[in-house]
């Protein structure tokens, strides 16, 4: 009886819930599905730098590639970050293939917005001579399971993998003008900030329930994402319309996602160590 409650009813299945506090998967509003991160270790062997995050049963994985280009004029000191999320149809049956859409467009949008907004990684330090050579990241991060709250897992991915790129250094000849590439040097990117995403769907424009499913994502009358670094500071509220959310309730959020910003950090950091040669 509840399946079928909950296909011709859904909103209504999940208020039955919601007003016991607690939701169809058995968690509590506030609790986040089981989180797993897995760094490097040949995720994938093509990529500078890789990781592949599980947030319940959505999965992404982030694989990052450096190529060397010319800095641009106007920037002579920076190198280049380069985003993109791909929602490919595999994922999900809410996607179909072809050019990305605008879920895929907006996810990528946000995270470059991450990326710039909480300076994770100073372009500068991208620079390797003062316009004539940079390097470029291409973060690729492609969603293998869909099922809900991709920018968070798509942030934490990025995080990952930009934690495990290892670059060779370079050095231009000073006589031929040429970059000379030394694969036998590398060395780890210089991560300056950790910034971490957390969301919420917002519930009958009052409930707040934190790391929605896609079913949740659908049913929520919006939804709010807020991404804190490592000093508990605001890097960007992302709120694509839907439901006014009163100061009291941001407030809420905030306070919700710094403590979540110490446990992914805590994850990653344990992950990381477990990896590095002993």
């Amino acid at each position: 009886l509840s399946i079928c409650f909950r296909t011709v009813e859904p909103l209504e299945y999940y208020r039955r819930f919601l007003k016991e506090n607690c939701r169809p998967d058995g968690r509590e509003l506030g609790e986040f599905r089981a989180t797993t991160v897995n760094i490097g270790n040949g995720s994938i062997t093509t990529a500078d730098g890789s990781a592949l995050v599980k947030l319940g049963n959505t999965t992404v994985i982030c694989g990052i590639k450096a190529e060397l280009a010319a800095p641009a004029v106007d920037s002579a000191n920076k190198g280049y970050i380069v985003p993109n999320v791909e929602l490919p149809s595999l994922c999900s049956t809410r996607f179909r293939s072809g050019p990305p859409g605008e879920e895929a467009q907006a996810a990528s949008q946000f995270i470059a917005d991450v990326i710039e907004n909480s300076q994770i990684i100073a372009k500068e330090d991208l620079c390797i001579a003062n316009g004539k050579l940079a390097w470029v990241l291409y973060c690729d991060i492609i969603c293998l399971d869909y099922d809900g709250n991709i920018l968070d897992a798509s942030a934490f991915a990025l995080l990952a993998a930009l934690k495990n790129v290892q670059l060779p250094s370079v050095t231009i000849n000073e006589e031929t003008g040429l970059s000379e590439v030394n694969l036998k040097q590398k060395n780890p990117l210089i991560i300056r900030k950790h910034p971490v995403a957390t969301s919420f769907a917002i519930f009958d424009d009052t409930l707040l329930i934190v790391d929605p499913t896609a079913e949740e994502e659908d049913l929520a009358t919006g939804t709010v994402t807020i991404v804190t670094d490592d000093e508990d500071r605001l890097c960007s509220v992302h709120k694509p319309g839907g439901s006014p959310l009163t100061g009291a309730k941001l407030q809420d959020c905030i306070t919700r996602a710094i403590t979540r910003h110490k446990e992914v950090k805590k994850l990653i950091d344990k992950v990381i160590k477990s990896i590095k040669p002993k």
